[in-house]
């Protein structure tokens, strides 16, 4: 068989993989800004909250850094969906994989969708450890410590190919079922944090005031010391953080799959819901709650603050985070085996995933991981911004690479390599991982623009249409949508029910709170009984609710 035909058959197994992906979203298909403001809310409070908040005190954060940088860093990423993400969303309103095949060619987007699916199987496998830092305990299994990098027992080895085995046949056989039951959890899981903190804050110390609640804050959890072997981190630190762990979301431009479905830009001011409940409440109460265990153990953790409730709510955090990334690498994946079944790819990504989890150097280095994570996708969110935005403005033809039918855009493969280099070498310099992005997105900004210019098969000048079309945004959709009353007075009851459970929740740990030292062993021990009793309510309650109501 000839190279072209080769190229042809590639092309045409591409296309079907594609298939439901390549057509815009149509205007009936679009959702009003509740709908994300409840994604968005429901997704970043996860397992990773429990592990990235407890970090922040084992390297010696002070207080006021954490809440400066959490509120600046939350901002900018804010912004990045409402200005960066979004607005491509709404133009074009296609995921980022068809997206970027449109300007990369198939070649170069199968190359990234691979390494996505790599980068995806690691951070499932570290949601995978968080569920069993809670299953270990059961068990009586040793947990790893903060400076283990291969498993310490066959234990825990053996404890997370039980989960693992767990959450990928959960996801092969009921992945739908499971996201509406991750979207019940959210509000609840929220809540775990929060009571937790609460019921966990007097055995820190005694509290009359608002000033004595600062003061442990300072000198019993954010004390600016870190812990043995742990590198200092500053306000700086925090800020880039909170800015960056979403990067492959906003600025890496994921989030298109997302937005597309979104009537308006602005609907990007919706992250603020996950940023500021998720990365920034949850963080400051996982803190508090790690502050009170040697070492890092979610499961512990929560155990302490909250009793049996909180060891189930890491399982849960940590499957139905590990669900959805793993549902994401096997799609990733599907490039590479395009006539694979998805159940034989989401296990092959589950296998994947499981080996990983094993090891605690993924778990235990989560931030210096989502950072790299960050890093390695960013030159290629550059490159579609720089098409996008830019190229029309300089002169420049977009979607070359489509209209010539390469498989690979060579500017954008150099500008991904040279981008990734640049960054790795800005550590021989001093510059500390975490800031390495920005300046690595302006490079790859420039880089590819310099590259199409000066390569001549890129080309130049529009045509009056591509003018016209780069420069005029899309109207915003009027049309409302149709909405229909569900259930009766049954699945009223239910919410009701649910809502009170909730707010039990909320309620029962301020006993806790405002009591005595003499009686905070007799409180804490009601509270997490009567916290167990509101949980199983709540989710017989809020299950039955949704059930009547799909129904």
């Amino acid at each position: 068989m000839s190279s072209e035909s080769e190229l042809a058959a590639l092309s045409s197994r591409l296309d079907k993989l594609y298939e439901y992906e390549r057509a815009p979203v149509t205007d009936d298909k679009l959702h009003d800004g509740r709908k994300f403001a409840g994604l968005f809310a429901g997704e970043h409070v996860a397992a990773t909250e429990f592990v990235i908040g407890a970090m922040f005190v084992k390297h010696g954060i002070e207080a006021g850094d954490l809440l400066l940088g959490l509120l600046i860093g939350n901002f900018l990423a804010v912004l990045s969906w409402a200005l960066v993400c979004a607005p491509i969303a709404v133009r074009v309103r296609l995921t980022l994989y068809w997206y970027l095949r449109r300007i990369a060619g198939p070649g170069l987007t199968v190359a990234y969708n691979i390494v996505n699916a790599v980068l995806y199987c690691i951070l499932a496998g570290a949601m995978i450890a968080v569920s069993a830092s809670a299953v270990s305990l059961a068990f009586n299994v040793t947990h790893p410590q903060l400076q283990d990098v291969l498993p310490n027992s066959a234990g825990w080895v053996l404890v997370v190919l039980l989960v693992g085995a767990v959450v990928i046949t959960l996801a092969i056989l009921g992945f739908k079922k499971l996201a509406d039951f991750a979207s019940v959890c959210s509000p609840w899981m929220l809540l775990v944090f929060v009571a937790g903190a609460i019921a966990t804050l007097p055995r820190l110390g005694e509290l009359h005031s608002l000033s004595e609640l600062w003061t442990i804050a300072e000198t019993k959890i954010w004390t600016g010391v870190p812990e043995q072997g742990q590198e200092k981190l500053g306000v700086w630190h925090v800020v880039f953080f909170a800015w960056f762990c979403n990067l492959a979301m906003h600025v890496c431009l994921s989030d298109l799959a997302l937005f597309r479905y979104a009537r308006r830009w602005t609907y990007g001011f919706y992250s603020a819901f996950g940023m500021y409940l998720g990365h920034f409440l949850a963080w400051v109460c996982a803190g508090i709650m790690g502050a009170t265990v040697v070492g890092l153990n979610p499961g512990q953790m929560a155990d302490n603050a909250v009793g049996f409730a909180g060891a189930i709510a890491v399982v849960i955090a940590g499957w139905t985070t590990a669900n959805p990334t793993m549902y994401r690498a096997g799609l990733a994946l599907q490039i590479a085996t395009p006539d694979w079944a998805r159940w034989k790819v989401t296990l092959v990504a589950g296998l994947a995933t499981t080996i990983v989890a094993c090891f605690p150097v993924f778990f235990m280095r989560l931030l210096d991981f989502v950072a790299i994570y960050g890093i390695v996708l960013m030159p290629i969110g550059a490159v579609v911004f720089a098409e996008h935005w830019l190229f029309p403005k300089l002169g420049l033809v977009r979607y070359w690479a489509e209209k010539r039918g390469l498989m690979v855009n060579a500017p954008a493969l150099i500008t991904w390599i040279v981008t990734l280099a640049a960054c790795y070498g800005m550590g021989y310099v001093g510059l500390h991982l975490f800031f390495r992005w920005l300046p690595g997105w302006f490079i790859a900004v420039i880089l590819y623009i310099v590259l199409c210019y000066v390569i001549p098969r890129t080309g130049r000048g529009l045509d009056a249409a591509e003018v016209a079309s780069a420069s005029t945004a899309p109207a915003d959709p009027t049309r409302k949508e149709r909405r229909t009353t569900r259930g009766g007075g049954l699945s009223r009851l239910f919410a009701a029910v649910a809502l009170a459970a909730l707010i039990a929740c909320l309620l029962l740990p301020l006993r806790v709170f405002f009591g005595s030292p003499d009686t905070y062993d007799a409180d804490m021990a009601s509270f997490k009984a009567w916290f167990l009793v509101a949980t199983v309510v709540y989710f017989f309650s809020a299950v039955a609710f949704v059930a009547r109501r799909r129904r």
